[in-house]
């Protein structure tokens, strides 16, 4: 019992740990701040902030029960829909913030090697993400 206590804790420690990760980096992505101002609608924030969290919650609540979706196919439309918005606009704010990548570089003074830096960066995701998906089971 004391065990399986403690493995309670330590995954419910991680689970925090990641959630308060991913919401960070969508944090300093500005995905909230750059929504709200494009649409206009900055008095909404306090709003956006709550279905981001509610949605964390929700998101992760069926993960971990394995829920169905509930309304069939137009409640699955829905999820894809939302999912889509939420991702193309995390896409396009980290394409925003791919422009440090030049300042950051100049800043430290690198210059030669850049190629190599991000294509480095982009092979270790890569072997890392197959690594998971491939062996790590």
């Amino acid at each position: 019992m004391i065990r399986y206590s403690l493995l309670a804790i330590i995954g419910f420690a991680g689970g925090l740990i990641v959630a308060a990760g991913v919401f960070a980096f969508i944090t300093l992505l500005g995905v909230l701040n750059r929504l709200a101002s494009k649409t206009n609608t900055a008095k909404h924030i306090l709003l956006y902030e709550n279905m981001v969290i509610l949605g964390g919650i929700l998101g992760n609540t069926w993960f971990i029960y394995q829920w169905d979706i509930p309304f069939g196919i137009i409640g699955l439309i829905l999820f894809g829909l939302f999912s889509g918005i939420f991702v193309g606009c995390q896409a396009m704010a980290l394409a925003e913030v791919l422009d440090v990548i030049p300042i950051f570089a100049k800043r430290i003074k690198i210059k030669y090697g850049m190629p190599y830096i991000v294509a480095s960066i982009a092979i270790g995701k890569a072997v890392g993400a197959l690594f998971q998906l491939y062996v790590w089971k």
